[in-house]
């Protein structure tokens, strides 16, 4: 393993997907253990991606008091259908949500009729249980969450919020495997912003993966502003970065 700091961020490099994946879920962990020695809950937003796959079979064969977690996701299609496989929710309750037993669940509706109620029942949510952790990735296009660089805002003033999806981003769900084509993949969704996912006082990055090397370049090496969101992530002081050989292969270490 290598590891560096960027700005305030801390990069670590790992050689293959299941070394980094063991990785992030034992620092997670460790961060929750730590966490429930001070406050009776750990309310924790988890991102919901193939990316992630890793990371989450590691972390459920950590010694977890789950019973202590309230755990939300962080993006949702708008009408896409409720049983879609694609769909975030669905992806994060076969992986993850329905394996262990949580204190709270708290999904997104993406096909409610009144969007904004649903923006803000969500929004409300995560004023009351605020977020203790944050474990997301980052998109082909440097989004956080469904944040593409045309409406990522550091200073938005939601917390949730509807958005329309650029084409890179929905190129990527194809990339991804989660779509046979783009056609397919919705055009919105509701998600949340920039300041819900960053005032996370914890924050582990999970990239691996040869299509996310030019993400990752930028990440690091770009000007920190909103139309590279990922960038965001240098500024913020207990962020991890986890990346393994394909995803790092662009930049110097």
């Amino acid at each position: 393993m290598k590891e560096f700091l960027k700005d305030k961020l801390t990069v670590k490099v790992f050689e293959s997907r299941k070394s980094m994946g063991e990785a992030v879920a034992t620092a997670v962990a460790d961060c929750i253990h730590n966490l429930l020695k001070k406050q009776p809950f750990v309310n924790i937003i988890f991102g919901a991606a193939p990316s992630q796959n890793e990371f989450f079979e590691a972390l459920l064969t950590k010694d977890i008091d789950w019973a202590g977690i309230n755990a939300f996701h962080m993006d949702e299609y708008v009408d896409l259908a409720a049983d879609a496989p694609q769909g975030f929710g669905n992806f994060l309750k076969e992986r993850l949500f329905d394996l262990v037993p949580f204190n709270t669940v708290n999904y997104i509706d993406g096909n409610v009729k009144d969007y904004q109620a649903e923006c803000l029942r969500y929004a409300t949510l995560l004023k009351k249980l605020k977020t203790d952790i944050v474990c997301l990735g980052i998109g082909e296009n440097t989004h956080l969450a469904f944040n593409d660089p045309h409406v990522a805002d550091e200073n938005d003033p939601y917390l949730v919020k509807r958005v329309d999806l650029d084409e890179a981003c929905r190129t990527q769900q194809v990339n991804d495997g989660c779509f046979k084509h783009i056609d397919e993949v919705p055009t919105h969704a509701l998600t949340l912003t920039l300041p819900a996912l960053l005032k996370a006082p914890y924050a582990f990055c999970t990239v691996p993966g040869e299509k996310k090397a030019k993400a990752v370049y930028h990440t690091l090496t770009a000007e920190i502003n909103d139309n590279l969101p990922s960038t965001l992530l240098r500024k913020h002081k207990n962020a991890v970065l986890f990346l393994d050989e394909q995803s790092s292969k662009q930049i110097s270490i």
